[in-house]
Protein backbone atom coordinates (compact mmCIF):
# COMPACT_ATOMS: atom_id res chain seq x y z
CA UNK A 1 0.00 0.00 0.00
CA UNK A 2 1.77 3.23 -1.08
CA UNK A 3 0.72 6.99 -1.60
CA UNK A 4 0.59 9.31 -4.78
CA UNK A 5 3.73 7.72 -7.17
CA UNK A 6 2.61 4.13 -6.10
CA UNK A 7 7.01 3.66 -5.00
CA UNK A 8 7.56 1.77 -2.40
CA UNK A 9 10.48 3.95 0.46
CA UNK A 10 12.73 2.30 3.26
CA UNK A 11 10.14 2.07 6.78
CA UNK A 12 12.24 4.64 8.97
CA UNK A 13 11.18 5.23 12.51
CA UNK A 14 9.63 8.49 11.29
CA UNK A 15 7.65 6.64 9.12
CA UNK A 16 6.58 3.89 11.64
CA UNK A 17 5.73 6.93 13.99
CA UNK A 18 3.47 8.21 11.14
CA UNK A 19 1.90 5.20 10.06
CA UNK A 20 1.04 4.37 14.28
CA UNK A 21 -0.32 7.82 14.33
CA UNK A 22 -2.87 7.30 11.06
CA UNK A 23 -4.17 4.08 12.28
CA UNK A 24 -4.39 5.50 16.01
CA UNK A 25 -6.75 8.40 14.47
CA UNK A 26 -8.41 5.96 11.90
CA UNK A 27 -9.40 3.89 14.61
CA UNK A 28 -10.69 6.75 17.07
CA UNK A 29 -12.59 8.03 14.25
CA UNK A 30 -13.99 4.10 13.64
CA UNK A 31 -14.85 3.87 17.66
CA UNK A 32 -16.65 7.01 17.45
CA UNK A 33 -18.95 5.97 14.24
CA UNK A 34 -20.18 3.49 16.65
CA UNK A 35 -22.08 5.97 18.81
CA UNK A 36 -23.30 7.89 15.67
CA UNK A 37 -24.00 4.56 13.76
CA UNK A 38 -25.97 3.39 17.36
CA UNK A 39 -27.82 6.86 17.62
CA UNK A 40 -28.95 7.31 13.95
CA UNK A 41 -29.62 3.37 13.15
CA UNK A 42 -26.81 3.80 10.34
CA UNK A 43 -24.92 0.25 10.45
CA UNK A 44 -21.85 0.45 11.22
CA UNK A 45 -20.53 -1.23 8.41
CA UNK A 46 -21.35 1.75 6.42
CA UNK A 47 -19.27 3.80 8.08
CA UNK A 48 -16.52 1.65 8.25
CA UNK A 49 -16.55 1.25 4.26
CA UNK A 50 -17.16 4.99 4.26
CA UNK A 51 -13.82 5.72 6.24
CA UNK A 52 -11.65 3.34 3.87
CA UNK A 53 -13.25 4.86 0.82
CA UNK A 54 -12.57 8.28 1.60
CA UNK A 55 -8.82 7.11 2.86
CA UNK A 56 -8.71 5.65 -0.76
CA UNK A 57 -7.58 7.03 -4.04
CA UNK A 58 -10.64 8.50 -5.05
CA UNK A 59 -11.01 9.78 -1.47
CA UNK A 60 -9.08 12.80 0.61
CA UNK A 61 -6.64 9.91 1.64
CA UNK A 62 -5.38 9.28 -1.92
CA UNK A 63 -4.20 5.46 -1.15
CA UNK A 64 -3.60 3.60 -3.59
CA UNK A 65 -4.35 -0.03 -2.70
CA UNK A 66 -5.41 -3.00 -4.74
CA UNK A 67 -4.07 -5.90 -2.89
CA UNK A 68 -6.59 -8.51 -3.21
CA UNK A 69 -4.48 -11.40 -1.87
CA UNK A 70 -3.52 -9.43 1.42
CA UNK A 71 -7.30 -8.38 1.88
CA UNK A 72 -8.25 -11.93 1.78
CA UNK A 73 -5.83 -13.29 4.28
CA UNK A 74 -6.28 -10.02 6.81
CA UNK A 75 -10.18 -10.77 6.24
CA UNK A 76 -9.92 -14.78 6.95
CA UNK A 77 -8.19 -13.71 10.02
CA UNK A 78 -10.82 -11.20 11.12
CA UNK A 79 -13.15 -13.09 10.19
CA UNK A 80 -12.31 -16.35 12.33
CA UNK A 81 -11.98 -13.57 15.43
CA UNK A 82 -15.55 -12.30 14.43
CA UNK A 83 -17.41 -16.16 14.45
CA UNK A 84 -15.36 -16.53 17.46
CA UNK A 85 -16.64 -13.53 19.48
CA UNK A 86 -20.31 -14.73 18.27
CA UNK A 87 -19.42 -18.35 18.80
CA UNK A 88 -18.83 -17.08 22.70
CA UNK A 89 -22.37 -14.96 23.19
CA UNK A 90 -24.12 -17.65 21.48
CA UNK A 91 -26.61 -18.80 24.19
CA UNK A 92 -26.89 -22.75 24.06
CA UNK A 93 -30.43 -23.01 25.48
CA UNK A 94 -31.47 -20.57 22.47
CA UNK A 95 -29.79 -22.74 20.06
CA UNK A 96 -30.63 -26.08 21.12
CA UNK A 97 -33.97 -26.26 20.13
CA UNK A 98 -33.63 -24.55 16.90
CA UNK A 99 -30.31 -26.21 15.71
CA UNK A 100 -32.08 -28.67 12.96
CA UNK A 101 -34.02 -25.97 11.39
CA UNK A 102 -30.99 -23.56 11.79
CA UNK A 103 -28.90 -26.13 10.27
CA UNK A 104 -30.85 -27.17 7.34
CA UNK A 105 -31.36 -23.12 6.45
CA UNK A 106 -27.80 -23.12 6.57
CA UNK A 107 -27.47 -25.87 3.74
CA UNK A 108 -30.33 -26.65 1.63
CA UNK A 109 -31.37 -22.78 2.03
CA UNK A 110 -27.79 -21.53 0.59
CA UNK A 111 -28.36 -24.19 -2.22
CA UNK A 112 -31.95 -22.20 -2.74
CA UNK A 113 -30.32 -18.97 -2.45
CA UNK A 114 -27.52 -20.01 -4.82
CA UNK A 115 -29.87 -21.10 -7.40
CA UNK A 116 -32.37 -18.65 -7.57
CA UNK A 117 -29.71 -15.34 -7.62
CA UNK A 118 -27.98 -17.21 -10.03
CA UNK A 119 -30.21 -17.62 -12.89
CA UNK A 120 -30.88 -14.01 -12.13
CA UNK A 121 -27.69 -13.02 -12.66
CA UNK A 122 -27.24 -14.91 -16.05
CA UNK A 123 -30.98 -14.90 -17.71
CA UNK A 124 -31.19 -10.54 -16.34
CA UNK A 125 -28.07 -9.31 -15.99
CA UNK A 126 -26.55 -11.57 -19.20
CA UNK A 127 -23.17 -12.94 -17.05
CA UNK A 128 -21.88 -15.87 -18.26
CA UNK A 129 -23.00 -19.11 -15.77
CA UNK A 130 -19.83 -19.72 -13.98
CA UNK A 131 -19.96 -15.83 -13.01
CA UNK A 132 -23.42 -16.20 -12.19
CA UNK A 133 -22.86 -19.04 -9.60
CA UNK A 134 -20.12 -17.15 -8.10
CA UNK A 135 -22.11 -14.22 -7.34
CA UNK A 136 -24.47 -16.39 -6.32
CA UNK A 137 -22.59 -17.97 -3.84
CA UNK A 138 -20.88 -15.18 -2.57
CA UNK A 139 -23.81 -13.28 -1.85
CA UNK A 140 -26.08 -16.18 -0.19
CA UNK A 141 -24.07 -16.20 3.15
CA UNK A 142 -25.56 -13.84 6.32
CA UNK A 143 -22.96 -12.09 7.38
CA UNK A 144 -22.03 -12.99 10.94
CA UNK A 145 -20.85 -9.75 12.62
CA UNK A 146 -23.84 -8.32 10.55
CA UNK A 147 -26.09 -10.27 12.42
CA UNK A 148 -24.75 -10.39 15.94
CA UNK A 149 -24.33 -6.86 16.46
CA UNK A 150 -28.06 -6.40 14.95
CA UNK A 151 -29.55 -9.17 16.67
CA UNK A 152 -28.64 -8.61 20.06
CA UNK A 153 -30.42 -4.96 19.99
CA UNK A 154 -33.30 -5.85 19.12
CA UNK A 155 -35.87 -8.00 22.30
CA UNK A 156 -36.78 -10.46 19.71
CA UNK A 157 -37.68 -14.02 20.45
CA UNK A 158 -34.88 -16.61 21.53
CA UNK A 159 -36.02 -19.00 18.91
CA UNK A 160 -35.68 -16.00 16.21
CA UNK A 161 -32.12 -14.97 17.82
CA UNK A 162 -31.40 -18.46 18.01
CA UNK A 163 -32.18 -19.14 14.29
CA UNK A 164 -30.45 -16.49 13.14
CA UNK A 165 -27.19 -16.72 14.94
CA UNK A 166 -26.70 -19.80 14.70
CA UNK A 167 -27.42 -20.05 10.61
CA UNK A 168 -24.99 -17.11 10.21
CA UNK A 169 -22.03 -19.34 11.97
CA UNK A 170 -23.30 -22.19 10.26
CA UNK A 171 -22.84 -21.08 6.65
CA UNK A 172 -19.97 -19.41 6.14
CA UNK A 173 -18.13 -22.79 6.03
CA UNK A 174 -20.06 -23.82 2.90
CA UNK A 175 -20.26 -20.93 1.21
CA UNK A 176 -16.56 -20.36 1.70
CA UNK A 177 -15.80 -24.34 0.10
CA UNK A 178 -18.66 -23.38 -2.50
CA UNK A 179 -17.06 -20.14 -4.40
CA UNK A 180 -13.38 -21.48 -3.88
CA UNK A 181 -14.29 -24.72 -5.78
CA UNK A 182 -16.12 -21.88 -8.48
CA UNK A 183 -13.39 -20.52 -8.64
CA UNK A 184 -10.60 -22.68 -9.06
CA UNK A 185 -9.24 -23.38 -12.30
CA UNK A 186 -10.69 -25.87 -14.87
CA UNK A 187 -14.36 -27.29 -14.34
CA UNK A 188 -16.69 -27.29 -11.76
CA UNK A 189 -17.54 -30.61 -10.47
CA UNK A 190 -20.58 -32.17 -10.86
CA UNK A 191 -22.84 -30.98 -7.68
CA UNK A 192 -22.96 -34.53 -6.25
CA UNK A 193 -18.85 -34.47 -5.81
CA UNK A 194 -19.20 -30.88 -4.69
CA UNK A 195 -21.83 -31.61 -2.12
CA UNK A 196 -19.74 -34.21 -0.66
CA UNK A 197 -16.75 -32.64 -0.43
CA UNK A 198 -18.59 -29.93 1.34
CA UNK A 199 -20.43 -32.24 3.68
CA UNK A 200 -17.23 -34.11 4.43
CA UNK A 201 -15.07 -31.01 5.12
CA UNK A 202 -17.85 -29.30 7.42
CA UNK A 203 -18.28 -32.80 9.13
CA UNK A 204 -14.19 -32.81 9.83
CA UNK A 205 -14.92 -29.00 10.96
CA UNK A 206 -17.06 -29.49 13.20
CA UNK A 207 -15.66 -32.85 15.19
CA UNK A 208 -12.55 -30.69 15.29
CA UNK A 209 -14.50 -27.87 17.07
CA UNK A 210 -16.56 -29.52 19.15
CA UNK A 211 -13.38 -31.46 20.45
CA UNK A 212 -11.09 -28.57 20.50
CA UNK A 213 -14.05 -26.63 22.79
CA UNK A 214 -14.51 -29.30 24.96
CA UNK A 215 -10.90 -30.21 26.07
CA UNK A 216 -9.98 -26.30 25.92
CA UNK A 217 -13.13 -25.77 28.16
CA UNK A 218 -12.02 -28.49 30.29
CA UNK A 219 -8.59 -27.34 30.96
CA UNK A 220 -8.89 -23.73 31.58
CA UNK A 221 -11.57 -24.75 34.77
CA UNK A 222 -9.12 -27.33 36.11
CA UNK A 223 -6.25 -24.80 35.44
CA UNK A 224 -5.54 -21.99 37.68
CA UNK A 225 -3.74 -19.24 35.69
CA UNK A 226 -1.56 -16.72 37.42
CA UNK A 227 -3.08 -13.73 36.09
CA UNK A 228 -7.18 -13.21 35.25
CA UNK A 229 -6.11 -11.23 32.34
CA UNK A 230 -4.69 -14.60 31.17
CA UNK A 231 -8.12 -16.38 30.71
CA UNK A 232 -9.43 -14.37 27.77
CA UNK A 233 -6.13 -14.58 25.79
CA UNK A 234 -5.94 -18.54 26.45
CA UNK A 235 -9.90 -18.54 25.15
CA UNK A 236 -9.32 -16.40 21.77
CA UNK A 237 -6.04 -18.93 21.11
CA UNK A 238 -8.15 -21.94 22.09
CA UNK A 239 -10.35 -21.02 19.07
CA UNK A 240 -7.82 -20.12 16.73
CA UNK A 241 -6.28 -23.44 17.30
CA UNK A 242 -9.50 -24.80 16.16
CA UNK A 243 -9.57 -23.14 12.95
CA UNK A 244 -6.03 -24.02 12.22
CA UNK A 245 -6.49 -27.48 13.40
CA UNK A 246 -9.58 -27.69 10.99
CA UNK A 247 -8.13 -26.19 7.86
CA UNK A 248 -4.99 -28.48 8.27
CA UNK A 249 -6.84 -31.63 8.63
CA UNK A 250 -8.92 -30.49 5.07
CA UNK A 251 -11.66 -29.65 7.05
CA UNK A 252 -14.09 -26.24 7.65
CA UNK A 253 -11.84 -23.98 10.07
CA UNK A 254 -14.72 -21.31 10.22
CA UNK A 255 -17.23 -24.03 11.37
CA UNK A 256 -14.53 -25.41 14.20
CA UNK A 257 -13.86 -21.67 15.25
CA UNK A 258 -17.33 -20.97 15.58
CA UNK A 259 -18.09 -24.56 17.45
CA UNK A 260 -15.06 -24.50 19.83
CA UNK A 261 -16.19 -21.15 20.90
CA UNK A 262 -19.49 -21.97 21.49
CA UNK A 263 -18.45 -24.96 23.72
CA UNK A 264 -15.99 -22.49 25.58
CA UNK A 265 -18.99 -19.37 25.71
CA UNK A 266 -21.42 -22.24 27.34
CA UNK A 267 -18.84 -23.89 29.65
CA UNK A 268 -18.78 -21.07 33.04
CA UNK A 269 -15.18 -20.64 32.57
CA UNK A 270 -13.16 -18.69 34.91
CA UNK A 271 -13.65 -15.03 34.83
CA UNK A 272 -15.83 -14.83 31.90
CA UNK A 273 -17.62 -11.18 32.01
CA UNK A 274 -13.96 -10.11 31.34
CA UNK A 275 -13.18 -12.92 28.63
CA UNK A 276 -16.69 -11.46 27.05
CA UNK A 277 -15.47 -8.07 27.29
CA UNK A 278 -12.16 -9.00 26.28
CA UNK A 279 -13.50 -11.21 22.80
CA UNK A 280 -16.04 -7.97 22.66
CA UNK A 281 -13.45 -5.66 22.17
CA UNK A 282 -11.43 -7.89 19.55
CA UNK A 283 -14.13 -8.58 16.88
CA UNK A 284 -14.77 -4.63 16.91
CA UNK A 285 -11.54 -4.30 16.11
CA UNK A 286 -11.36 -6.95 13.46
CA UNK A 287 -14.72 -5.41 12.06
CA UNK A 288 -13.36 -1.73 11.56
CA UNK A 289 -10.17 -3.35 10.28
CA UNK A 290 -11.92 -5.46 7.94
CA UNK A 291 -14.59 -2.96 6.65
CA UNK A 292 -11.75 0.20 6.43
CA UNK A 293 -9.57 -2.00 4.55
CA UNK A 294 -12.59 -3.23 2.00
CA UNK A 295 -13.45 0.61 1.53
CA UNK A 296 -9.43 0.61 0.54
CA UNK A 297 -9.64 -1.73 -2.45
CA UNK A 298 -12.61 -0.50 -4.03
CA UNK A 299 -12.52 2.11 -6.92
CA UNK A 300 -15.17 4.64 -6.67
CA UNK A 301 -15.22 5.86 -10.12
CA UNK A 302 -15.49 2.01 -11.38
CA UNK A 303 -18.73 1.86 -9.57
CA UNK A 304 -20.94 3.58 -11.99
CA UNK A 305 -21.70 0.55 -14.50
CA UNK A 306 -22.32 -1.97 -11.50
CA UNK A 307 -25.38 0.08 -10.03
CA UNK A 308 -27.90 -1.37 -12.09
CA UNK A 309 -26.54 -5.23 -12.85
CA UNK A 310 -26.44 -5.00 -7.84
CA UNK A 311 -30.05 -3.51 -7.65
CA UNK A 312 -31.04 -6.14 -9.92
CA UNK A 313 -29.38 -9.35 -8.65
CA UNK A 314 -29.91 -7.77 -5.06
CA UNK A 315 -33.91 -7.17 -5.41
CA UNK A 316 -33.97 -10.65 -6.21
CA UNK A 317 -31.92 -11.78 -3.48
CA UNK A 318 -34.10 -9.88 -1.40
CA UNK A 319 -37.66 -10.38 -2.42
CA UNK A 320 -37.14 -13.86 -3.82
CA UNK A 321 -34.04 -15.87 -3.21
CA UNK A 322 -34.17 -15.34 0.65
CA UNK A 323 -37.86 -15.43 1.54
CA UNK A 324 -38.27 -18.88 -0.62
CA UNK A 325 -35.20 -20.33 1.31
CA UNK A 326 -36.85 -19.45 4.30
CA UNK A 327 -40.51 -20.71 3.50
CA UNK A 328 -38.90 -24.12 1.95
CA UNK A 329 -36.76 -24.92 5.03
CA UNK A 330 -38.35 -23.89 7.83
CA UNK A 331 -41.98 -24.34 6.96
CA UNK A 332 -41.33 -27.89 7.66
CA UNK A 333 -40.37 -27.40 11.37
CA UNK A 334 -43.76 -25.50 11.67
CA UNK A 335 -42.17 -21.82 11.89
CA UNK A 336 -45.15 -19.47 12.12
CA UNK A 337 -45.26 -17.08 9.65
CA UNK A 338 -44.36 -14.27 11.30
CA UNK A 339 -41.36 -15.57 11.78
CA UNK A 340 -39.91 -16.58 8.67
CA UNK A 341 -41.23 -13.15 7.25
CA UNK A 342 -38.76 -11.31 9.89
CA UNK A 343 -36.04 -14.36 9.24
CA UNK A 344 -36.74 -13.36 5.64
CA UNK A 345 -35.60 -9.99 5.82
CA UNK A 346 -33.06 -10.44 8.03
CA UNK A 347 -30.87 -12.18 5.91
CA UNK A 348 -28.14 -9.41 6.49
CA UNK A 349 -25.02 -9.50 4.29
CA UNK A 350 -22.10 -7.52 5.15
CA UNK A 351 -18.24 -7.87 5.04
CA UNK A 352 -17.93 -11.33 4.49
CA UNK A 353 -19.45 -11.14 0.75
CA UNK A 354 -17.03 -8.68 -0.10
CA UNK A 355 -14.32 -10.58 1.42
CA UNK A 356 -15.69 -13.57 -0.46
CA UNK A 357 -15.38 -11.65 -3.41
CA UNK A 358 -12.03 -11.26 -3.59
CA UNK A 359 -11.54 -15.03 -4.06
CA UNK A 360 -11.88 -15.23 -7.93
CA UNK A 361 -9.94 -12.09 -8.06
CA UNK A 362 -6.78 -14.04 -6.77
CA UNK A 363 -7.81 -17.07 -8.39
CA UNK A 364 -7.97 -14.58 -11.88
CA UNK A 365 -11.57 -15.57 -12.81
CA UNK A 366 -13.15 -13.44 -15.97
CA UNK A 367 -14.70 -9.72 -14.92
CA UNK A 368 -14.12 -11.03 -11.30
CA UNK A 369 -12.71 -7.36 -11.19
CA UNK A 370 -16.80 -6.55 -12.12
CA UNK A 371 -18.03 -9.20 -9.71
CA UNK A 372 -16.62 -7.52 -6.99
CA UNK A 373 -18.15 -4.11 -7.60
CA UNK A 374 -21.73 -5.45 -7.70
CA UNK A 375 -21.17 -7.57 -4.27
CA UNK A 376 -19.87 -4.18 -2.84
CA UNK A 377 -23.01 -1.61 -4.14
CA UNK A 378 -25.23 -4.98 -3.68
CA UNK A 379 -24.38 -4.98 0.31
CA UNK A 380 -24.29 -1.07 1.12
CA UNK A 381 -27.72 -0.76 -0.55
CA UNK A 382 -29.19 -3.72 0.95
CA UNK A 383 -27.80 -3.34 4.33
CA UNK A 384 -28.65 0.37 4.25
CA UNK A 385 -32.21 -0.66 3.50
CA UNK A 386 -32.49 -3.71 5.75
CA UNK A 387 -30.60 -3.03 8.78
CA UNK A 388 -32.46 -0.08 9.79
CA UNK A 389 -35.86 -1.55 9.41
CA UNK A 390 -35.52 -4.90 10.93
CA UNK A 391 -36.70 -3.03 14.22
CA UNK A 392 -39.57 -1.49 12.92
CA UNK A 393 -41.02 -4.85 11.20
CA UNK A 394 -40.33 -7.10 14.61
CA UNK A 395 -42.64 -4.46 15.84
CA UNK A 396 -45.08 -4.50 13.13
CA UNK A 397 -44.81 -8.88 13.26
CA UNK A 398 -45.27 -8.36 17.11
CA UNK A 399 -42.34 -9.59 17.92
CA UNK A 400 -40.74 -7.79 20.38
CA UNK A 401 -40.31 -10.28 23.67
CA UNK A 402 -39.60 -8.35 26.88
CA UNK A 403 -41.14 -10.35 29.50
CA UNK A 404 -38.69 -12.29 30.49
CA UNK A 405 -36.39 -11.57 33.83
CA UNK A 406 -33.11 -10.68 33.39
CA UNK A 407 -30.34 -13.39 33.56
CA UNK A 408 -28.10 -12.82 36.73
CA UNK A 409 -24.17 -11.83 36.07
CA UNK A 410 -22.07 -14.41 37.58
CA UNK A 411 -18.25 -14.56 37.42
CA UNK A 412 -16.34 -17.07 38.60
CA UNK A 413 -12.12 -16.88 40.31
CA UNK A 414 -10.78 -20.41 41.13
CA UNK A 415 -9.51 -20.11 44.34
CA UNK A 416 -6.76 -22.99 43.87
CA UNK A 417 -5.18 -23.28 47.34
CA UNK A 418 -9.04 -23.37 49.01
CA UNK A 419 -10.32 -25.55 46.05
CA UNK A 420 -12.89 -23.65 45.41
CA UNK A 421 -14.14 -20.62 43.75
CA UNK A 422 -15.24 -17.61 44.34
CA UNK A 423 -18.66 -16.19 42.02
CA UNK A 424 -19.23 -12.77 41.91
CA UNK A 425 -22.96 -12.39 41.85
CA UNK A 426 -24.86 -9.03 40.18
CA UNK A 427 -28.76 -8.88 40.81
CA UNK A 428 -29.83 -6.84 37.47
CA UNK A 429 -33.29 -4.92 37.83
CA UNK A 430 -35.55 -7.20 36.86
CA UNK A 431 -34.28 -10.11 38.61
CA UNK A 432 -36.76 -12.50 40.78
CA UNK A 433 -34.18 -12.59 43.24
CA UNK A 434 -35.12 -9.09 44.87
CA UNK A 435 -37.10 -9.50 47.64
CA UNK A 436 -35.53 -13.41 48.41
CA UNK A 437 -34.05 -13.60 52.21
CA UNK A 438 -30.22 -15.14 51.70
CA UNK A 439 -31.31 -18.40 53.64
CA UNK A 440 -34.19 -19.20 50.95
CA UNK A 441 -31.55 -19.62 48.34
CA UNK A 442 -30.78 -22.83 49.81
CA UNK A 443 -27.35 -23.26 48.63
CA UNK A 444 -25.84 -26.47 48.56
CA UNK A 445 -24.26 -27.35 51.48
CA UNK A 446 -20.30 -26.22 50.64
CA UNK A 447 -21.71 -23.16 49.40
CA UNK A 448 -22.15 -19.69 51.13
CA UNK A 449 -22.93 -15.75 50.81
CA UNK A 450 -19.86 -14.51 52.65
CA UNK A 451 -20.45 -10.44 51.92
CA UNK A 452 -23.18 -8.19 50.00
CA UNK A 453 -22.07 -5.21 48.17
CA UNK A 454 -24.98 -2.52 48.35
CA UNK A 455 -25.16 1.03 47.66
CA UNK A 456 -21.27 0.99 47.73
CA UNK A 457 -20.83 -0.67 50.86
CA UNK A 458 -20.44 -4.08 52.06
CA UNK A 459 -21.34 -6.45 54.68
CA UNK A 460 -21.56 -9.38 55.99
CA UNK A 461 -24.98 -10.87 55.62
CA UNK A 462 -27.50 -12.79 58.13
CA UNK A 463 -29.66 -15.86 57.00
CA UNK A 464 -32.88 -13.10 57.06
CA UNK A 465 -30.90 -10.46 55.13
CA UNK A 466 -33.40 -9.40 52.39
CA UNK A 467 -31.84 -9.36 48.67
CA UNK A 468 -32.29 -5.91 46.26
CA UNK A 469 -31.75 -4.77 42.81
CA UNK A 470 -28.29 -3.74 42.29
CA UNK A 471 -26.78 -5.69 44.98
CA UNK A 472 -23.69 -7.69 44.54
CA UNK A 473 -22.96 -11.11 46.31
CA UNK A 474 -19.90 -12.79 46.91
CA UNK A 475 -20.38 -16.65 47.37
CA UNK A 476 -17.94 -19.07 48.10
CA UNK A 477 -18.30 -22.24 47.01
CA UNK A 478 -16.17 -25.92 47.15
CA UNK A 479 -15.00 -27.45 44.09
CA UNK A 480 -17.95 -30.34 44.20
CA UNK A 481 -20.90 -27.73 44.46
CA UNK A 482 -19.57 -24.97 42.17
CA UNK A 483 -21.61 -25.56 39.82
CA UNK A 484 -24.92 -26.71 41.67
CA UNK A 485 -24.12 -23.33 43.33
CA UNK A 486 -24.49 -21.37 40.42
CA UNK A 487 -27.11 -23.46 38.86
CA UNK A 488 -29.21 -22.68 42.31
CA UNK A 489 -28.61 -18.83 41.79
CA UNK A 490 -29.62 -18.70 38.40
CA UNK A 491 -32.84 -20.39 38.94
CA UNK A 492 -33.80 -18.20 42.01
CA UNK A 493 -33.28 -15.36 39.53
CA UNK A 494 -35.32 -16.56 37.19
CA UNK A 495 -38.47 -18.06 39.18
CA UNK A 496 -38.00 -16.34 42.60
CA UNK A 497 -38.09 -17.95 46.29
CA UNK A 498 -39.68 -21.14 44.85
CA UNK A 499 -38.08 -22.09 42.36
CA UNK A 500 -37.39 -25.78 41.89
CA UNK A 501 -40.90 -26.47 43.11
CA UNK A 502 -42.09 -24.18 40.24
CA UNK A 503 -39.82 -26.01 37.62
CA UNK A 504 -37.83 -23.50 37.08
CA UNK A 505 -34.26 -24.99 36.34
CA UNK A 506 -30.57 -23.14 36.87
CA UNK A 507 -29.50 -23.65 33.15
CA UNK A 508 -27.36 -21.02 32.36
CA UNK A 509 -27.54 -20.88 28.71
Amino acid sequence: MCAGQGRIRPLTVHHLNQLLLVCSLVLLVAVAAVRISSRSGLPSLLVYLGIGVAMGQDGVGDIHFDNAELTQVIGYAALVVILAEGGLGTKWKEIKPVLPSASVLALAGVAVSVGVTASAAHYLIGLEWRQALIIGAVVSSTDAAAVFSVLRKIPLPARVTGTLEAESGFNDAPVVILVVSLSTAGPVEQWYVLLGVILLELAIGAAIGLAVGWLGSLGLRHVALPASGLYPIAVMAIAVVAYAAGALAHGSGFLAVYLAAMVMGNARLPHWPATRGFADGLGWMAQIGMFVLLGLLVTPHELGDTIVPALVIGLVLTMVARPLSVILCLSPFRVPWQEQALMSWAGLRGAVPIILATIPMVEGVDASRRIFNIVFVLVVVYTLVQGPTLPWLGRKLHLGDGSEAADLGIESAPLERLRGHLLSVAIPGESKMHGVEVAELRLPHGAAVTLIVRGGESFVPLPTTILQRGDELLVVATDPVRDAAEGRLRAVGRGGKLAGWLGTDGATR
